[in-house]
């Protein structure tokens, strides 16, 4: 499993609709919570991709592996870290986890790709963003561009 230091937490709030005729969360409502783990790490860590209708991040590929369902009444939440910056892409890794036992429930790998709404083309993420999820993960590393993203 992925050895990442965890630097946000978006606690989830189960509900009703959540769970599926097996009692468990269905497996299409992850993508809601990994949706509001993400949404909640670039509010902290960078508010100009919420807050731009002109540039943003759109995802370009999502790979999840369910290892253990979610019950009622289980404390869940989802982990979010940027594990690598390309030239117009990053790569994040999120986890759901049980915040009581620290289970994994589930893995994300998400491919998000900076994309110009006006142009409706991908573009470079800028040096502002680059930096600000480098510090923010503590990780200078990030700042080496990887392959050709």
């Amino acid at each position: 499993m992925d050895n990442i230091n965890f630097n946000h937490t978006t606690p989830i709030q189960l509900r009703f609709n959540d769970f599926d005729a097996l009692g468990h969360v269905n497996n299409s409502v992850y993508f809601s919570f990994y949706d509001l783990g993400k949404t909640s790490y670039f509010n902290e860590v960078m508010p100009d991709v919420i807050n731009s209708r002109e540039v943003g991040v759109v995802i370009g590929h999502i790979d999840v592996s369910f290892l253990l369902p979610v019950y009622p009444g289980e404390n869940v939440s989802v982990e979010t870290a940027v594990v690598e910056i390309g030239n117009k892409s990053f790569k994040l890794l999120q986890h759901l986890v049980d915040v009581d036992t620290k289970e994994v429930k589930c893995i994300c790998h998400t491919v998000m790709v900076c994309f110009d709404a006006k142009t409706k083309t991908t573009r470079p993420i800028s040096e502002a963003w680059k930096k600000a999820m480098a510090d923010f993960e503590g990780n200078p590393e990030l700042l080496q561009v990887h392959g050709n993203h």
